[in-house]
């Protein structure tokens, strides 16, 4: 914590200060609920947040619903058909950068989703689906009736393709989402905590060596609980993105 006397960093369990020596035995219990209380805050802006966000919704569904459809379905969904287009028709050279580009523009839809319109991971499964079955559909049609092919394809090998390609365009919208959710909640609200650790943390430092002293143990439960709370997040985004370039470039590197 920092010295309400001189602001610099000290130990949370300092009783004096080693920059200014001022006596903290008397402001630092003020300072723990002050922390206490700044996390309480933090967490009642999270749900008004969303019961805001679910407020908007019941009031006007139609307008709630157009909105995320444009934005994070229609759009990303033209994005995607133009470099088809380019790619594949004007420039007609390898699929490598069309590749690319459905796996960088779904993620950074699905990352601005959370900021923009506190979009979590259960809305963005729809959105990143609908984006995924749309923009496939419409490259097949294009592809279709440029070159008077079926729309649908015929081997098994062309709907391997077809689904892999439709899944890293889904993968990369939900690693982009949980990207954004890491940032702009989950560090948010892990940096506003204060005070006790919570109970499970407790005991896992407490397993991990109990001949330690009150203060240290709490620093460890606190570092415990923070692992926890961003690990879940952290592999999420690992997963959706390593799966999202793999099934994106398989088919072109082989």
């Amino acid at each position: 914590m920092e010295c309400p006397f001189c602001a610099e960093t000290i130990k949370d369990e300092a009783i004096a200060c080693k920059h200014c020596s001022r006596d903290l035995r008397v402001v630092r219990p003020v300072l723990l609920e002050i922390q206490d209380i700044v996390a309480e805050l933090e967490k009642l802006r999270r749900d008004l947040d969303r019961v805001s966000s679910r407020l908007d919704r019941y009031k006007n569904p139609f307008r709630y619903f157009l909105v995320h459809l444009v934005l994070y379905v229609l759009i990303p969904t033209l994005l995607l058909v133009t470099a088809h287009v380019v790619v594949t028709i004007v420039l007609n050279v390898s699929p490598l950068p069309l590749r690319l580009a459905s796996v960088i523009i779904p993620a950074l839809f699905g990352f601005a989703a959370c900021p923009m319109h506190k979009i979590r991971l259960r809305e963005a499964l729809g959105l990143a689906l609908a984006t995924a079955v749309l923009s496939v559909t419409s490259m097949l049609s294009v592809t279709a009736v440029h070159d008077q092919v079926p729309i649908l394809p015929g081997p098994w090998v062309e709907w391997r393709e077809v689904v892999e390609y439709g899944a890293s365009i889904f993968l990369a919208f939900i690693s982009g989402n949980t990207l954004g959710i890491l940032i702009f909640q989950v560090l948010p609200r892990i940096l506003a905590q204060g005070g006790k650790p919570n109970a499970a943390a407790f005991r896992i430092a407490r397993l991990l060596g109990q001949h330690v002293g009150e203060e240290q143990l709490r620093r460890r439960a606190r570092l415990i609980q923070d692992l926890i709370q961003t690990a879940g997040p952290l592999v999420g985004i690992a997963a959706t993105a390593i799966g999202s370039v793999y099934a994106g470039l398989k088919g072109v590197l082989g």
